[in-house]
C-alpha cells in the first residue's frame, strides 16, 4: 500500500505520521523535533506548562529542526487561551486542541494563518469543526491513551467521519505498527497519530522507568480510570491507578486551579508530573492499547522507518477502498 499525502493547511510532511501531544512534559522539544527531522510531524504538549515554558520549548524545537512542529493544548485547562496565543506568537506550524474546543481558537488561527486541528470522536463534531474552519481533524477512538471522548473503537468511527467531512482526517488511538496504519488509510484516513509508541523511543525525554512501563505490557494491565477533568482516562495499572479504582485516591496537597472545572477527586497535574519524573508507582501513567504491542525502545527514525515499511508491505486485505 502506498502512503497517502497529509496536507495540514499548506504543510506537507514527508510521511503522514503525527506524533501525539502527551502532557505533562512528555512531548517536549527533543521528541517533537526528532519526529519532524525523521519526516513526520512533531507536537509539543503545552498542557501543564507556563506560557514562558511553552515559548522556550518552541524555540528549542526550532533550533533542533526545520521540520513541521505543532502545539497541543487541552481545552479543559484554565490557561488554554493564553497557551494557544503563546503558540501563535511563537509562529508554531499548527495547533491541536483536545477535550473540547472553542470557536475562538478557529478565529485566532485564521487571523494568524495557523491551521487549527481539533480532536473529535464523532462525525457530528467533525462536521462542526469543518464548518468552523478546521484545517483537519484528529479522529480518536477508545484505544487511545489519556483522556477519552468515546467508548467506540477507531475502526468504527473513521469511516463515519470520512463520509461526513472533506478536510484531512488523522486517525488516532492504538496505532503503533504499519499494519495499523494500513488499516486506517484503507478506511479513509489521510494520516495517523501515534503517541504511546513514541514514549518508547530513545529521544523521549522521560526517565527509563517510564519508558519501560510501555514495553511488553499485558493487555489486562491497560485499564480505565476516572479523571478529575470529568472524562475517563486510559492508563497502565500500577499502585496509583489501582488506588483510583478502589476509590482511594491520595489527598490533594495543594491546588493551583489548573483546570476550568475539576472534581477534586485527586490532583491530575501532580500525579502526571510524578510519573514523568520517574515515580511510576505513585504517579499516573497514561497509555494507549498499543503498549501491548511495543517490544523495544528504538530511535524515532527507526520507529518511523519500520512503520512506513509496514504500511507498504501490508496485506492486500487492507486495501478496502
Amino acid at each position: 500500500m502506498e502512503l497517502p499525502e497529509l496536507h495540514i493547511g499548506n504543510l506537507l510532511p514527508k510521511f503522514p505520521i503525527v506524533q501525539g501531544g502527551m502532557a505533562v512534559r512528555i512531548s517536549t522539544a527533543p521528541l517533537a523535533a526528532a519526529v519532524a527531522e525523521a519526516g513526520g510531524v512533531g507536537t509539543i504538549a503545552g498542557t501543564g506548562m507556563s506560557v514562558e515554558e511553552l515559548q522556550s520549548e518552541i524555540r528549542q524545537a526550532r533550533r533542533l529542526t526545520g521540520g513541521i512542529i505543532g502545539v497541543n493544548v487541552l481545552f479543559a485547562v484554565r490557561d488554554f487561551a493564553n497557551l494557544v496565543q503563546a503558540a501563535i506568537k511563537g509562529k508554531i506550524d499548527f495547533i491541536v486542541a483536545g477535550a473540547g474546543f472553542s470557536r475562538d481558537m478557529f478565529i485566532w488561527g485564521k487571523e494568524a494563518g495557523i491551521p487549527i486541528i481539533p480532536i473529535v470522536s464523532s462525525a457530528r463534531l467533525a462536521r462542526v469543526a469543518e464548518k468552523l474552519g478546521a484545517a483537519a481533524v484528529v479522529v480518536e477512538g477508545t484505544e487511545a491513551g489519556g483522556h477519552l471522548g468515546t467508548e467506540r473503537p477507531l475502526r468504527e468511527i473513521v469511516p463515519e467521519v470520512r463520509r461526513a467531512v472533506k478536510i484531512p482526517l488523522i486517525a488516532a488511538g492504538g496505532i503503533a505498527e504499519g499494519d495499523d496504519g494500513a488499516e486506517m488509510f484503507a478506511l479513509g484516513a489521510d494520516g495517523v497519530q501515534m503517541a504511546t509508541r513514541f514514549i518508547a523511543s530513545e529521544e523521549c525525554p522521560v526517565p527509563q522507568a517510564f519508558k519501560d512501563m510501555h514495553v511488553n505490557v499485558d493487555p489486562e494491565d491497560i485499564i480505565l480510570i476516572e479523571s478529575p477533568v470529568g472524562m475517563t482516562g486510559r492508563a497502565i495499572r500500577n499502585p496509583f491507578s489501582e488506588a483510583l479504582q478502589a476509590k482511594e485516591p491520595p489527598p490533594i496537597e495543594a491546588c493551583d486551579g489548573c483546570l476550568k472545572r475539576c472534581s477534586r477527586y485527586y490532583c491530575i497535574l501532580d500525579t502526571l508530573r510524578r510519573a514523568q519524573q520517574g515515580d511510576v508507582t505513585g504517579g499516573l501513567v497514561f497509555s494507549g492499547t498499543s503498549a501491548t504491542r511495543i517490544k523495544e525502545i528504538l530511535p524515532v527514525a527507526e520507529i518511523i522507518r519500520r512503520f512506513v515499511a509496514g504500511v507498504k508491505n501490508a496485506p492486500k486485505s487492507h486495501n478496502l477502498l
